[in-house]
């Protein structure tokens, strides 16, 4: 399973999102810190679950994260995330 596979598959279970995209964006960082030679290595990640209802926007990139994993996370150089209730 790919990284993005992963994280689509982590988040649709822990938030049942009505938008889930999950978009690798490596290519644009090609040359730049952090940037893995075939890519998955920079996300950006648009949601939006009425389970960020209520939460401050801290809260809810820590909801991200902690759904996501520390394994996963820890091989992820980047993530950009748009979150909505």
């Amino acid at each position: 399973m790919t990284r993005t596979e992963k994280i689509r598959s982590r988040l649709q279970e822990a938030f049942a999102p009505r938008v889930l995209e999950v978009v690798d964006d490596s290519e644009r960082h090609r040359g730049h810190a952090g940037y893995q030679e075939g890519g998955e290595s920079h996300f950006r990640v648009r949601i939006e679950s009425e389970k960020f209802d209520g939460l401050s926007r801290v809260a809810q990139h820590r909801a991200v994260h902690d759904a996501l994993g520390k394994d996963l996370v820890s091989e992820i150089h980047a993530l950009a995330l748009k979150i909505s209730a």
